[in-house]
This record gives C-alpha cells, structure tokens and sequence, in this order.
C-alpha cells in the first residue's frame, strides 16, 4: 500500500506532455513547492537528473553499540572477521561494525533505503535509468528516431527506494471497437532490492486514465520486457538491446490492440456476469457480521453501477473487454485505499502489482465462462 503524500507526488514526480493530457489527478496547485512538476511538453533529462536523482545512494557497513570495556580496533571474534569494534566520531562508546554487510542510504537525507552483503553493488539512478536510456533519448528528452519517444513522466516512491522513468508516444492510438490507449516504456528499479532493473511496456487507457498491463507476462516472453536481477554492473545488459525499445513500442501497441480485440469479440450475458460478480465479490453467509456484509454488497453495488451507466465501462458491456475494464477501473478508483490512491496507483503500477491483478481477473474470468468438462 502506497504511503506517499499529495506533497510528495507533487514534488518528487515529474509528469509531461500536458498541454495534450492535462495535469495528472494527483496535481495541487498548493503542494507543487518552488517549481512546478507538470511540462508541457516532454520532460528533459536534466530536470530528471536535478530534481529526482541529484543525490547519491551511499553505503556503510552496519553498526551498533557494544557494552564498556570492550577493546576497539580488535576483530570480535577471530574466527570471523567480518565484524569488527570500532570507534564512531561523536560516540561515546565502542560500536560493532558487521563488515559482511552494507547499509545503503540517501546521502542527501540520511534515509535508509536497504541493508545488502558487502559485495553487492551500489548503483545510481542516473546510471541504472537514465544513463541506460541515453541511447534513447537525448539530453532535451527527445528520442533518436524519427518516431518521437520522449519522457513523459518520471519519479521516486518510497522515500526513494524506488524509482521510474517513463518513455513515450505523443499520439493516441484508436481500435476499431473505439478503445484510445498509449502504449509507453517503464523503465524501474529500486535500492531496496525490491524491484529488478527493468524496461517494461505498459499501456493507459484514455476513458479512465487506468494503467493496464495484462500483456505483461506475454510480453516477457516475447522480448519486449528486460530485466537485470542480479546487479552485477551494468556491463552492455540490455542497453545495446534497449535500442530495440522503439520497436518494442511498435510491437506492444499491435499486441494490445490485438487483444482488445479478442476480448471485446467474448461475449458476457446477463447470466454470466452474475456468475463474474458471484467470483468477483462473494456475498459472505447470513451469520457473516454485518460489516463484512455492508463491504461486500458496496463492492457488488459499484461493480454492477459501473457495468450498466460509467462512461468508462459501458461502450464495452456485454464483453470480456468491459468487464475486465469495470474490474481494473473499481481497482484504480473505488478499492478502498489507506493513504494517496494516486500514489497506491502509481506505486502498482511501476512495482508490478497491476500487471499480477489484470492478469488473475483475466484468469478468473475464463475459468467462470468456461464450462466445467
């Protein structure tokens, strides 16, 4: 669950391409701090670096204190050297340094960010995001193609543990059975070990600006997704590759489309989306409390408003399109969230949680509207 605030949002992301979108839903005028986060246009690789990655990531081993009398500069145990007393400036008493380990912080801040082995390497933003996309995108965050790409968002969540770069598309692109999307590259990674560097297509559905990323499993098969695990250096990993991203762009955009297509083409009666709902949103038994019972009938309720009357689901009743839109839209703006929904919702969507909640709504409605054999 995402904790970030409204002034963390408006200061430490940045969002483009305004004067075609608009401001993004988590925009305040009164938190946006001494220059705003919004351009018109593409976002250029020097405010990226200035305003999210200006700071480095640092590491120390970790320490703690140790009763008096203990001896500093002495191994604790010879047997395993990898911790060892030390005198800390400004401490008053022995500290214990575990040299088999490394604790990484925000050297502008002090904020901790992840405790890692001594051999693991500490990388930069700069590096890992945009020194990767250099072949890319140019210093004004233009691509180097003829085909535009530029960065249309980019961004820090989690104190800085995590971080995104987003390259995109200017234009809309519009399916026969009247569904606008744009199809970007997700470029992430994290100092907390929790998320990989990786190069991702993701896709935004215009109607209700929802992060779609069902094809993402797909897309991990086929090549249009890299990841490096293991951040042994950066090396060539996929930066030479990356250049394929543009391509990759391309290919993404016809495989959504492909699939908008197969899914508007699966019909959902009446019936069946009764069975969906049933699986989707289970009413509890009548000796359930009653809370839990308000919860759920709440759920259906929203579900079923958004099935019959929302501009963003009703083009698409009546198909498995609409009601994997009506799952994914109720996901983004009416699931009960602790903190920023903006913040939830973008944090799922760089960390992967809305690609794994798309795809088991897809999963769950097959296996409803196949019959049993």
């Amino acid at each position: 669950m995402s904790r970030e605030t409204s002034e963390w949002l408006n200061t430490q992301t940045l969002i483009g391409m305004t004067d075609q979108r608009g401001t993004a839903w988590h925009y305040r005028a009164e938190h946006q701090g001494d220059e705003p986060n919004h351009y018109p246009s593409y976002i250029p690789v020097a405010d990226v670096r200035r305003r999210l990655f200006g700071w480095r990531a640092e590491a120390v081993p970790p320490h703690y204190p140790v009763p008096f009398g203990a001896t500093p500069e002495t191994p604790a145990d010879p047997a395993n050297p990898g911790y060892r007393l030390v005198e800390v400036p400004g401490s008053p008493f022995p500290m214990m340094a575990d040299l088999s380990r490394q604790l990484v912080f925000r050297s502008d801040t002090g904020r901790p960010l992840g405790v890692f082995s001594s051999k693991y390497p500490v990388m930069q933003y700069g590096e890992m995001l945009l020194d990767g996309l250099a072949a890319l995108v140019t210093p004004d965050g233009l691509a180097v193609s003829d085909d535009a790409l530029g960065i249309g968002s980019a961004g820090l969540l989690k104190g800085g543990a995590v971080a995104w770069v987003q390259i995109e598309r200017p234009d809309t692109v519009t399916t026969s059975e009247g569904v606008d999307f744009r199809t970007s590259i997700l470029a992430s990674a994290s100092m907390d070990g929790s998320l990989p560097l990786s190069y991702a297509a993701v896709n935004q559905v215009v109607v209700c600006d929802n992060t779609h990323a069902w094809a993402l499993d797909e897309a991990e098969r086929s090549g249009r997704i890299w990841k490096l695990r293991r951040r042994s250096a950066l090396s060539q990993f996929a930066f030479k590759d990356a250049r394929a991203a543009l391509q990759m762009v391309v290919e993404a955009e016809d495989g959504f489309a492909a699939d908008i297509a197969k899914l508007c083409d699966l019909s959902v009666s009446p019936a069946q989306f009764r069975r969906l709902l049933d699986d989707f949103a289970p009413m509890p038994d009548e000796d359930a409390p009653k809370a839990t019972r308000t919860r759920a009938e709440n759920k259906r309720g929203q579900i079923e408003k958004l099935w019959v009357s929302d501009e963003r689901v009703k083009p698409w009743t009546g198909t498995g399109f609409g009601w994997l839109q009506a799952v994914n839209t109720w996901q983004h703006h009416m699931r009960p969230a602790q903190g920023d929904r903006a913040g939830r919702n973008t944090t799922n969507a760089v960390t992967g949680k809305t690609a794994d909640a798309d795809t088991l709504t897809l999963e769950r409605m097959f296996q409803v509207l196949t019959p049993a054999r």
